[in-house]
């Protein structure tokens, strides 16, 4: 069975490093082979500013990019959040991304991809973590945490130590076997 995985770059700033962060996790997710990519990076999708008159849990959406975006993520199994630290939480784009939608998250397996400096991004993920738990989501016990990750660039492309690619695989088979167990109840919900 193939697990449907949605990775999320969770920046839009321009020369981010997110971006080859987020092109490692998800070349590392097609060749699991459970797993099928949904790729989505926050700067193509361009939201707007959250737009919808009525409460996500509704789903009444009247916008067009809302409507989209709820269909692409109801169809997810799971979900990679690749994610940097911006001033001890987590990036306004990803924030509005998560909070345009509501029922669609529920039951979803999520794993984070960390960076930044010292911390390696993970204050962000604590404050991930409340925001995500919040919409029903299940987060895997693996992360993968990258302290200064412009050191790990080379012409531009995320070269991971063994750590990383360690916990690159352990957190994808958390996704999918979670994914898995979850499955009855986003049916239920």
């Amino acid at each position: 069975m193939t697990t449907r995985l949605m990775i999320i770059v969770g920046s839009v700033r321009p020369g981010r490093v997110g971006l080859p962060i987020a092109t490692w996790a998800k070349n590392r997710a097609e060749a699991h082979g459970e797993i099928e990519v949904d790729w989505v990076d926050l700067a193509e999708l361009a939201l707007p500013f959250m737009d919808e008159p009525n409460h996500p849990r509704m789903r009444q959406y009247t916008k067009p990019h809302t409507i989209a975006w709820s269909e692409r993520v109801a169809l997810a199994d799971a979900v990679l959040l690749v994610t940097p630290e911006y001033n001890h939480s987590f990036s306004p784009a990803l924030k509005n991304a998560l909070d345009f939608l509501n029922t669609e998250w529920w039951r979803k397996p999520v794993g984070f991809v960390s960076y930044g400096g010292v911390s390696a991004g993970t204050r962000g993920v604590v404050a991930l973590t409340t925001t995500t738990s919040a919409f029903g989501m299940v987060k895997v016990g693996a992360n993968v945490e990258i302290n200064f990750p412009q050191k790990m660039l080379v012409d531009g492309v995320f070269t991971p130590g063994e750590k990383e690619e360690a916990l690159i695989e352990k957190e994808l088979g958390e996704l999918v076997e979670l994914s898995e167990l979850l499955k009855p109840s986003r049916l239920k919900g």
